[in-house]
């Protein structure tokens, strides 16, 4: 059995995902590493720093706030320090185009695989896509994307965006079964 690393505690995974064998394992590891879970954070709008190369993880820094928008319209938009590329200075401001937090129905932040697992499969929480579309928001979408590219200082997601969304397809049809 293995560690892995989780933005909110470490958890050991299933034997399984250790084989290879199982799809979810390898998709909740993308998931819930801090490229994807630092924006997917719950309803307090706070993005989140965290990671190996942060240390302790903590709330974004200048007290930000993504607000109601989770695009900072009510306080200080995103786009202020976010651009469509990253800064080229290690820590620098990460960037790609439409810089957001996740909807606030796709907050993953602090929550189980089994929570995530059945939050993926439900239309009414994962911007109502099937799971063919998940894979293709993985494998197309630009903010997305950036979780593989995330600029000087940043450890990449696991795997590749088109291996995640393979993984997608592979456990959607294996049945997308959920852990318990």
């Amino acid at each position: 059995m293995r560690t892995a690393f989780l933005p909110f505690l470490l958890v050991p995974t299933l034997a399984v995902a250790d084989t290879g064998a199982d799809p979810w394992s390898k998709i909740f590891e993308v998931f819930s590493h801090p490229r994807c879970a630092n924006c997917h954070v719950p309803e307090d709008n706070r993005p989140r720093w965290s990671g190996p190369s942060y240390g302790q993880t903590r709330l974004h820094g200048m007290s930000i706030n993504g607000g109601e928008s989770r695009i900072g319209a009510e306080t200080l938009p995103c786009s202020t320090c976010h651009g469509e590329a990253n800064a080229p200075v290690p820590h620098g401001p990460p960037g790609a185009p439409h810089w957001a937090l996740a909807p606030v129905e796709m907050v993953w932040w602090g929550k189980s695989s089994s929570e995530i697992c059945e939050q993926i499969k439900d239309l009414d929480r994962n911007g109502g896509r099937t799971l063919a579309e998940v894979a293709d928001h993985i494998a197309e979408d630009p903010l997305v994307l950036w979780g593989w590219q995330p600029g000087p200082g940043r450890e990449p997601a696991p795997y590749s965006a088109g291996e995640v969304a393979q993984l997608v397809r592979d456990w959607d049809a294996s049945g997308a079964v959920c852990p318990d």
